[in-house]
């Protein structure tokens, strides 16, 4: 059995993971919400920084003043780390690494609360229809719109139905591809 250990690859150590799941925390529940809020995080942290850097590659090659780059992708979300330039690198890390975190936060939290809504939800009622989804989604788009600085009534209400709506229109839809 050692010698299997040693011939082991990165990608043999990568597919376990779904199989056995990268935490053991006591509860199927718990487990499920901790791996989707890691796995989500991940993919935030490395949305928020490759948009970043398109942005900073943009700005610097001079394709922003070209009109080359959509008015609504070049507009007032362009740089959501606002302290990206500040007056040295350490404080321009310290930009970086702290709305990275943020955003990793939010996706994390989003997959997190989803996830554990629908696996509660499927337990308590017995089944994973449309109905848990859509409840689960609106749950967690009012909860994401929470997260934002300045979140209003409306925007909650809104996040909530657009969560409502993917969720449902994802679970609708997963029958049939």
């Amino acid at each position: 059995m050692t010698g299997d250990l040693e011939t082991r690859t990165l990608l043999d150590e990568l597919r376990s993971f779904d199989k056995g799941g990268l935490y053991d925390l006591g509860h199927p529940l718990l487990n499920r919400i901790a791996e989707s809020f890691v796995k989500a995080a991940g993919i935030g942290a490395i949305q928020a920084v490759s948009r970043e850097a398109y942005f900073t590659a943009v700005e610097s090659t001079g394709l922003d003043s070209g009109n080359v780059v959509p008015s609504e992708v070049s507009g007032a979300k362009k740089h959501r780390f606002s302290d990206l330039r500040g007056e040295s690198n350490r404080k321009s890390l310290e930009a970086m690494v702290k709305g990275t975190g943020k955003e990793s936060l939010q996706w994390g939290l989003a997959a997190g609360m989803y996830s554990g809504l629908t696996y509660g939800l499927k337990e308590a009622r017995g089944a994973h229809d449309w109905k848990n989804s859509a409840v689960a989604g609106a749950i967690t788009g009012a909860a994401l719109a929470l997260t934002s600085d300045d979140s209003s009534r409306e925007q909650i209400i809104q996040c909530a139905i657009t969560g409502a709506a993917i969720s449902t229109a994802a679970n609708l839809l997963s029958g049939i591809f």
